[in-house]
C-alpha cells in the first residue's frame, strides 16, 4: 500500500508511476486525492468545532461553578455543536475507510531504475547463458508428448480427477519432481543460508491482503467456504512474508531469509486458451519460494542476491536461460522492480519464465503493519522481496525438452542423479 503522506506531498511521482504502468489506475488516484481533500477539510472542521465546544463548555462551567442557571441559548448551542461534531466525525470515519480501500487498489510505485515500456516486448534482456543450448539432429518434441510417451505424465486421467489444467505425475516422473524440490531446498538452505519453512497451504483473508492478492486478485484465488473464509495459497510468498505481520523486529534481526516448498493454486482467470497444453499454466503446481525481509537501504542489493540464488539452480541443472528486467508496463501489482528468469524450451524455440524476483519495498509491509526498530529507537517499515527458486513444474518441463534423446528417452542432469537414483528415463 502506498504511503498516504507520500501521496499528499508527491502526487505527481505516483501519477507518473501509474502512467508508466499503462495509466489504468489514474481515475482511482484522482478519486483518492479528491476524497483526501474532503477528509482534510472535515478534519479541519471537526477541530474548529471541538475548539468552539471547549470554549462553550468553559462558559457553561462558569455558570455552574457560581451555581447560576445556564442560559437556554448556551445549552441549545452546546447540543447543536455536539450533534454537528458527531456527524462530521462519522463522515471522517467513512471517508477514511473509503480512502484506505482505494489505496489498496493502487499498485506499487516503480523504482526509478525500471526501464519504460508499453508491454512485455519492451522488457530488457540483461544476461543470457546459452552455452548448454543443444543443436538437435532431430525435431525436438514438447514436454507434454515426451512425458506421455514415457508414461510419466498423464493429463487425461488428471482431467478425469479434477478437470483441465491439472497433471498426474507417475513413477519416475513423480520421483523427478520430488528430486527437483529436494535439490532446490538443499541449495537454498545449505549454500544460500535460507531458513526452511513448511507453511500451511490455507490462509485467511488478512494474510492474502498483506501481500496484495486481496482485494485485487480475488478472481484468481481458490476460496474455501468456511467461517471465516480461507484461501488456498497462490504462492508461498503469501505465508512466508506474513510470518511477522503486525510485529516489530529489532534492527539486528534483519535480514530474514526464508524458503519453502509448497503446492500453489491459481484459477488463472483471464488466461482462457493460453498454455492449456502441458505443465506451463496449471491450476495446481509445485514451487520453491524465496523471501527476504530487509532494512530499506539493503533491499536493492538483496534483490540481486535473491536473483543470483535462483539463477544458481538453472546453472547447476545446465539449462539454457536468460535474465530479463521487466519494463514499467509488465511489472506485477505489488512489485517496485522485477527480474524474470526464463528457461529455454526447444519445442517452442523460445524462453519461458521460471522465476520472477521482485523487490516490493515497503508496499506489503504497510499493508501488514510490519516494522522494525532502529538502534536509535525509530520505527520504520521493513522492505520485502520474493522470488521463485524455482517453479518446479516448468523446470521439469524444460528438463524433458532440453535433455530429450532421439530414441525418446530423457537423460537426467548429473546434479539430480543422487536424488532420483537413476540417470535416464526411457
Amino acid at each position: 500500500m502506498i504511503d498516504l503522506k507520500f501521496l499528499r506531498t508527491r502526487p505527481e511521482k505516483v501519477r507518473e508511476s501509474i502512467k508508466n504502468r499503462g495509466g489504468r489506475y489514474l481515475p482511482v488516484l484522482d478519486e483518492i486525492l479528491t476524497k483526501d481533500d474532503l477528509f482534510r477539510q472535515l478534519l479541519l472542521d471537526s477541530n474548529n468545532l471541538r475548539t468552539k465546544r471547549n470554549e462553550l463548555a468553559k462558559k457553561i462551567g462558569v455558570y455552574k461553578m457560581n451555581k447560576a442557571s445556564v442560559p437556554e441559548e448556551l445549552l441549545i448551542e452546546s447540543q447543536q455543536l455536539k450533534e454537528k461534531l458527531s456527524d462530521i466525525e462519522h463522515k471522517l470515519t467513512e471517508v477514511e475507510k473509503e480512502i484506505n480501500t482505494l489505496l489498496m487498489s493502487i499498485p506499487n510505485i516503480l523504482d526509478d531504475s525500471v526501464p519504460l515500456g508499453k508491454d512485455e516486448n519492451d522488457n530488457r534482456v540483461v544476461y543470457e547463458d546459452i552455452s548448454k543450448k543443444r543443436n538437435f539432429d532431430f525435431k525436438p518434441k514438447d514436454h507434454h508428448e515426451i512425458g506421455e510417451k514415457l508414461g510419466i505424465l498423464d493429463f487425461a486421467r488428471a482431467a478425469k480427477l479434477a478437470g483441465s489444467r491439472f497433471a498426474l505425475l507417475k513413477d519416475k516422473g513423480a520421483k523427478l519432481e520430488r528430486a527437483l524440490i529436494q535439490l532446490m531446498l538443499d541449495i537454498h538452505t545449505l549454500e544460500h543460508g535460507y531458513i526452511e519453512i513448511f507453511p500451511s497451504f490455507l490462509v485467511n483473508a488478512q494474510t492474502m491482503c498483506g501481500t496484495g492478492q486481496l482485494p485485487k486478485f480475488e478472481e484468481d484465488l481458490y476460496k474455501i467456504s468456511s467461517q471465516p473464509p480461507l484461501y488456498l495459497i497462490p504462492t508461498a510468498e503469501v505465508p512466508l512474508t506474513n510470518i511477522y505481520a503486525g510485529e516489530i523486529l529489532n534492527e539486528d534481526d534483519l535480514p530474514k531469509k526464508f524458503t519453502a516448498y509448497t503446492a500453489c493454486f491459481r484459477q488463472e482467470a483471464g488466461t482462457y486458451g493460453k498454455d492449456t497444453r502441458g505443465l506451463i499454466r496449471n491450476h495446481q503446481f509445485n514451487k520453491v519460494e524465496l523471501v527476504w525481509i530487509t532494512k530499506p537501504e539493503d533491499s536493492g542489493a538483496a534483490l540481486i542476491s535473491l536473483k543470483e540464488h535462483a539463477e544458481k539452480i538453472l546453472k547447476i541443472l545446465e539449462l539454457p536461460y536468460r535474465v530479463v528486467e521487466l519494463c514499467s508496463a509488465d511489472i506485477g501489482f505489488s512489485s517496485s522492480k522485477t527480474y524474470d528468469l526464463e528457461a529455454w524450451f526447444p519445442s517452442q524455440d523460445r524462453f519461458r519464465e521460471v522465476s520472477s524476483c521482485s523487490n516490493c519495498k515497503d508496499f506489503q509491509s504497510r499493508r501488514m503493519n510490519f516494522k522494525f526498530k532502529r538502534k536509535s529507537g525509530k520505527l520504520e517499515f521493513v522492505h520485502t522481496l520474493n522470488g521463485s527458486g524455482l517453479a518446479v513444474g516448468r523446470i521439469f518441463a524444460s528438463i524433458l525438452e532440453n535433455y530429450q534423446q532421439k530414441d525418446g528417452s530423457v537423460v537426467i542432469p548429473e546434479v539430480l542423479r543422487k536424488y532420483t537414483g537413476f540417470d535416464k528415463i526411457g
